[in-house]
């Protein structure tokens, strides 16, 4: 006999079902089925990472990858470097949902607004006083300047930057939760996309004309 589809049995079968039902990973990435997958960088990639190369020839040296040297940071008006160790600098952390960056920065220099759709990022100052700040989708702005041994967290996808409010040099290392956290620079986005934005869009969004939004155009090559 079928239990009545209001009746408190059925009610509360239709909820142990929903509470049995597997739970949806918390990573940014899923988890991996194998000890490792070394990124094959020839191969196309498919819908979550890069192809493993055969394990026959994956070698020690695969698992390591060198973050110590400092980044060039005078070769823009930034004043700063991202030297990254994502799936296409470090093959080995293919399907493993982690990656890192080293962050230099010359003195006044400026990691730019941007967000990272697929990772939350976690930030550790090893040197110089730097100012983390970001924004909520509520538009509220959050900030704080930051010394050696300090860290910070930016929750996934918000707008965030760093700038070097010290006198010295700053190098700050971050941590994300995704093998390919990807980037979105707010300026680059805007002002340089190919094909360019129209800029009918920017003029209105921006409430400014023509001219300034040209100027600001060719500054980012578009």
């Amino acid at each position: 006999m079928m239990k009545s589809s209001n009746s408190p049995l059925y009610l509360l079968s239709c909820l142990l079902m929903l509470l049995l039902l597997p739970v949806p990973s918390l990573s940014a990435d899923p988890d991996s089925l194998q000890d490792f997958c070394v990124a094959d960088l020839n191969a196309s990639i498919s819908i979550n990472g890069f192809p493993c190369i055969p394990a026959s020839k994956v070698n020690a040296s695969d698992f390591f990858f060198d973050l110590s040297k400092e980044g060039v940071t005078n070769t823009s008006n930034l004043n700063s470097s991202v030297t990254p160790a994502n799936v296409l600098a470090f093959p080995a952390v293919n399907t493993l949902g982690i990656s890192m960056n080293r962050v230099d920065f010359g003195p006044g220099g400026l990691n730019p607004p941007h967000s990272h759709p697929r990772a939350t990022e976690m930030g550790l100052v090893v040197e110089g006083s730097i100012l983390v700040g970001f924004v909520t989708t509520s538009n509220v702005y959050y900030s704080k300047v930051l010394t050696a041994g300090e860290v910070f967290v930016i929750p996934r996808g918000l707008v965030h930057f760093q700038k070097n409010v010290g006198n010295g040099k700053g190098i700050v290392f971050t941590s994300f939760n995704s093998q390919m956290p990807g980037v979105v620079i707010s300026s680059t986005t805007l002002f340089g996309s190919q094909p360019p934005m129209p800029n009918e869009v920017l003029t209105q969004a921006f409430q400014v004309d023509d001219a300034v939004v040209n100027s600001i155009k060719s500054k980012f090559g578009s």
